[in-house]
């Protein structure tokens, strides 16, 4: 880090850490991505890729014992909220050492000893879950806070009014993170969806803020102040970020769009462009604000690269899952 940067060391030492986080869940989506195409991996992939800030802003907040409901494109949730990368890549892989023993896959990726309690694959499935921790949480006297991250297309399951009017009516330590890409699945959201999302937490009387999804430090002081109202007893928030879906809904996306597009190559480069793309814009940043230089996140990125090639030879070398756990996860006690 610079000696000649106006930002602390101990800013300068938490920005590294961000940015660094951001880092590790691009190059392990970029990873990700070419073992999908390559045929690699058992199942389908749906990457974070373009969304990082709004992730770690969130979770870089929070304690291992606070909870977080995600989807089913919940890689980046889980690294950012410190989940284990080589366990993550054993559970894609169908491995036995996974974070779900082989038996979840990428979109129910979950470790309950970090507060994640759970990727989804049905859309909204997080919202009722993260209003009931809240719930738990409040019973318990904790000051703890649950934290629901959801999709635009998932703001539109009935499950979210019903939860929003709950978090109010009994002030739940509950934070409504919306992660607006403007992309509901293939589908333009605005094309499906009328008004705007805000609108609907502020019917029931919930506090909300729309903040730049891919600005790391500001979704990072939007979440702050929501976690302190909401351990002090002031019950939920409802945070807005504004980002983008760099990569399609999932990686085999033209299988199922049959040559269709409901999105140009020209509004995904715009958002690829160093003033949007959240990793880019925050290395900008850090070098402008003297926190780091080129050669310094340079080096990062390789060591970052390093992990990940670690965690890839990890999952290959695992056992596969033992397909017998279904007796005792999916369906317990049911043995003969």
């Amino acid at each position: 880090m610079s000696q000649l940067s106006n930002v602390d060391a101990a800013k300068q030492q938490e920005w590294m850490a961000l940015y660094e986080r951001m880092l590790l869940i691009r190059r392990a989506e970029e990873r990700l991505s070419k073992e999908a195409q390559a045929g690699s991996l058992p199942g389908g992939v749906h990457l974070y890729i373009g969304q990082e800030a709004s992730g770690v802003g969130v979770c870089s907040v929070l304690e291992d014992s606070d909870f977080i409901t995600s989807t089913h494109r919940g890689h980046g949730h889980f690294l950012a909220k410190g989940g284990d990368l080589k366990a993550m890549f054993a559970e894609l892989w169908g491995k036995r050492t996974g974070i779900c023993k082989g038996m979840g896959g990428s979109m129910h990726v979950a470790d309950v000893s970090k507060g994640i309690l759970g990727a989804n694959g049905i859309v909204g499935g997080g919202i009722a879950i993260a209003a009931g921790a809240a719930l738990g949480i409040k019973v318990a006297g904790e000051k703890k806070v649950s934290v629901c991250l959801f999709g635009d297309g998932a703001a539109n399951q009935g499950v979210l009014m019903e939860s929003l009017n709950m978090s109010a009516v009994w002030s739940f330590p509950v934070i409504w993170v919306l992660e607006n890409n403007g992309l509901s699945e293939f589908t333009i959201t605005k094309k499906v969806t009328a008004g705007e999302f805000t609108d609907r937490a502020r019917a029931v009387g919930l506090p909300t803020v729309t903040v730049d999804g891919n600005d790391v430090i500001a979704v990072q002081a939007a979440m702050a102040e929501a976690v302190e109202r909401a351990r002090s007893g002031g019950g939920s928030t409802f945070i807005e970020t504004l980002t983008y879906r760099i990569r399609g809904h999932l990686e085999a996306e033209d299988a199922f769009l049959g040559g269709y597009s409901y999105r140009t190559q020209e509004e995904i480069d715009v958002w690829r462009a160093p003033d949007r793309d959240p990793i880019l814009r925050f290395a900008a940043r850090l070098v402008e604000e003297g926190v780091a230089t080129p050669e310094q996140l340079a080096a990062l990125d390789a060591d970052v690269l390093g992990q990940i090639e670690e965690a890839v030879q990890y999952a290959l070398a695992s056992e596969d899952a033992d397909p017998e756990l279904i007796f005792d996860i999916t369906f317990s006690g049911q043995r003969a």
